[in-house]
């Protein structure tokens, strides 16, 4: 009789969940664990030390405890409103309702980031982070969200529970996604684009031609460029190596700052003595590197200022100077080149100084670096061997 119990209700269990296990703990149980975690002087100060999002499960993977930023999260002030709750219930997940065993035991559980977190971490007993996208209900409205996951579990008193650690990355994916698709479909306009300017040329070879095909090479050159800028890796960037004159250069800068907006007010002394006719490079890296030393230069320097550009050869190399008359504190001199390092506090700071770096060195295979005093200013160098 006893087995015929134990069959019906292990058969009832699995008919009520698609993933992870429904039973759930309730009255005395739970409170206990609740008061576990409360007294626990490690977990506490664990609570209220963690900047991020933070629940701590039971191994029935409901919500014992919670930090304040999780509360703001949900947009609550009191934390008993979610005890006893699994984390989609608790998040309002438009899927946590629809089996009667509720978060984790749907059929749109088994593909959840966060279920599969969780389960695989009791499961394994290792950490386990994964991404997690959902619907939530917010009032009257559904959102799509991202959240990353980390699940780690530990010991107290002989029971086991769960860290969460939840970060919202909706923003972050979303940008990303338009990112890949923007790049991509412009980089489908453009292939069009220089294909037809290349036809144009073949069948009407004149200057307006040439302009319109050398425009298109340098427009695709130059998406390849924010799209590297936007990548952690520099890997999509092929430059395109082409002997290229060094007074075509300095010409085209000159083109490119008559009226850029940082040189208001002040003046860039261009040189018109040049050491060597030609430099192979890619052309639109290069431009990209001395273009942001002009920048930064401008922009450090005062209204009525002089910042000059010139070059020389050295040790079969050459360099192109960018010089301002201020200097770096010494205190920031290390974090120049660092990503997202800047001293503006406007967003999206901090690419200037790092591309040059980047397309300079990694890309082009130079060196950049700079030196700076109180009696000599600031001279940035770009070098890239002959």
């Amino acid at each position: 009789m006893g087995q015929r119990k134990n069959f019906a209700s292990t058969l009832k269990t699995r008919l009520d969940t698609y993933f992870a296990s429904p039973v759930k703990k309730n009255g005395g149980d739970l409170q206990k664990e609740i008061r576990i975690v409360e007294e626990n002087p490690i977990l506490s100060g664990l609570l209220h030390s963690v900047s991020g999002i933070l629940a701590i499960l039971n191994e029935q993977r409901q919500i014992i405890a919670l930090n304040d930023s999780l509360l703001d999260m949900l947009g609550i002030d009191n934390p008993s409103q979610v005890l006893g709750l699994r984390p989609g219930e608790a998040i309002h997940c438009i899927h946590a309702k629809d089996g009667p065993a509720g978060c984790g035991t749907t059929k749109f559980c088994s593909s959840c980031g966060a279920a599969i977190a969780i389960v695989s971490s009791f499961s394994e007993n290792i950490p386990v982070e994964k991404i997690c996208a959902l619907t939530a209900q917010k009032g009257s409205k559904n959102v799509d969200m991202a959240l990353l996951v980390k699940a780690h579990p530990i010991e107290i008193e002989k029971q086991r529970f769960l860290l969460l650690f939840l970060q919202d990355i909706t923003l972050q994916q979303q940008r990303a996604a338009l990112e890949r698709t923007f790049f991509h479909d412009m980089n489908n306009m453009l292939n069009i684009l220089l294909q037809a300017s290349e036809l144009l040329l073949e069948d009407f070879p004149d200057e307006l031609s040439e302009t319109i095909y050398q425009t298109a090479i340098r427009l695709h050159k130059e998406v390849a460029i924010q799209r590297c800028l936007a990548e952690t890796e520099t890997s999509s960037y092929q430059p395109l190596w082409h002997e290229y004159r060094v007074e075509k250069i300095f010409t085209e800068l000159q083109s490119l700052f008559a009226n850029h907006p940082a040189k208001n007010g002040k003046t860039i002394e261009f040189s018109n003595v040049f050491p060597v006719t030609t430099i192979k490079t890619d052309v639109s890296a290069l431009l990209r590197i001395l273009s942001n030393m002009l920048i930064n230069a401008l922009e450090a320097t005062a209204e009525n200022g002089v910042v000059k550009i010139w070059s020389e050869l050295k040790e079969n190399s050459l360099n192109f100077h960018v010089w301002n008359d201020k200097e770096i504190p010494e205190n920031i001199r290390g974090r120049i080149f660092q990503r997202n390092f800047s001293t503006k506090k406007q967003a999206g700071r901090g690419i200037g100084t790092y591309s040059m770096k980047l397309f300079g060195e990694k890309i082009l295979g130079g060196q950049v670096d700079f030196t700076s005093s109180k009696e000599e200013g600031t001279i940035f160098r770009f070098s890239q061997r002959l």
